[in-house]
């Protein structure tokens, strides 16, 4: 359930920032879209939600303005106004990875997730660069503009970053009852690394590479890398490597990718983070993957052959060849959505990789 909204639409912060509308709230903030009358543009305007987040706020504000990279959305202003603290960040118009693309796929394939750790890895290893690290890496700190052609992929809440090492550090300190009742916590727990969990003083660098290998193995699986719930703690402090996701050897097309994607992750996710790439080392093990950018369209299975092919009804009313083995994932049925990219072919175009929707 929603807490009480602190602003509402027209309420205008230090003479300079109009309130449009509410966007959402974590378990430290809201978060408004907004005007910046001074400098007219549309910004995010966060706000803590109680005391003891506001102590951390400003230091906050302060850390994550020291990151200036693309795939970081950017803390532009920190003020106070009428007893409240407010952080201004980069509005980006779009959905977080969560909302965006876990929840429209079934599973995202090698060539998508390849491009989202590639931009990822290169935000973090920014930032981890100027000193600043997230602690809190999860699908929903992530935002995305452009539906499956990811225009833009940007890390957030950078802002809060110092807010949220400290709640979970307070949370797992207070054992499984206070975990269960932090939302913060439970939100990130099944991307938190060992170290954040005992003890959780000790979440450094390596720790968002932990976190950015379980939303990856995330994303190519379908499946977190362990578990949900509070189960996950032992199985993360256990760290068994995840098993290689059954997809990626299915079919040939997807095998060399996918395996180099599986082996990147594994090294994201050891136990000793000593044995993690860093951000940087990681971004150009990133570069040497071999993986296309083009357009992704929607369409709807129209019909089967009886052989291993089909015809996609593309969203403008073409049909699209595909062959069996372009599908990762699980088959679509006829009449489902799925998501592909387009090439050349005669008569029809033809589609691939192909991907069932949710």
């Amino acid at each position: 359930m929603s807490s009480r909204q602190i602003h509402h639409p027209e309420d205008c912060i230090n003479n300079r920032y109009k309130i449009i509308n509410f966007i959402g709230e974590g378990g430290m903030q809201q978060v408004y879209y907004a005007e910046d009358l001074a400098l007219k543009r549309k910004v995010a305007l966060k706000v803590p939600k109680n005391m003891s987040a506001e102590k951390r706020f400003k230091r906050s504000a302060v850390v994550s303005a020291r990151v200036n990279h693309p795939n970081v959305a950017k803390t532009l202003d920190y003020l106070e106004d009428g007893g409240n603290l407010y952080l201004i960040e980069e509005f980006i118009s779009g959905q977080d990875l969560k909302e965006g693309v876990i929840q429209k796929l079934q599973v995202v394939d090698p060539y998508l997730t390849a491009k989202i750790f590639h931009y990822l890895a290169k935000g973090i290893a920014a930032s981890h660069r100027a000193g600043v690290i997230h602690r809190d890496l999860k699908p929903s700190n992530i935002m995305v503009s452009g539906s499956f052609n990811l225009t833009e992929i940007k890390i957030t809440d950078f802002g809060i970053a110092k807010m949220a090492e400290e709640e979970i550090s307070n949370a797992v300190e207070g054992g499984e009852s206070s975990m269960s009742n932090s939302s913060t916590v439970l939100g990130a727990l099944p991307y938190m690394a060992p170290e954040m969990i005992q003890p959780p003083q000790n979440a450094d660098k390596p720790s968002d590479i932990w976190s950015l290998g379980a939303m990856m193995y995330e994303l190519i699986s379908g499946e977190k890398p362990f578990g949900v719930g509070l189960i996950t703690v032992q199985n993360i402090l256990n760290a068994a490597p995840p098993p290689k996701p059954t997809h990626l050897d299915d079919k040939i097309q997807f095998q060399p990718l996918g395996t180099q994607l599986y082996e990147l992750i594994l090294l994201c996710l050891k136990k000793n983070r000593e044995e993690r790439p860093t951000a940087d080392e990681l971004v150009q093990k990133c570069e040497k993957l071999c993986y296309p950018v083009v357009d992704r369209k929607e369409g709807i299975v129209d019909e089967y052959s009886q052989w291993d092919w089909g015809f996609i009804k593309s969203n403008d009313g073409r049909k699209i060849f595909f062959h069996l083995d372009s599908v990762y994932g699980e088959t679509p049925p006829i009449g489902r959505k799925v998501c592909f990219s387009e090439f050349p072919g005669s008569p029809c175009k033809r589609a691939h990789p192909v991907v069932l929707m949710q």
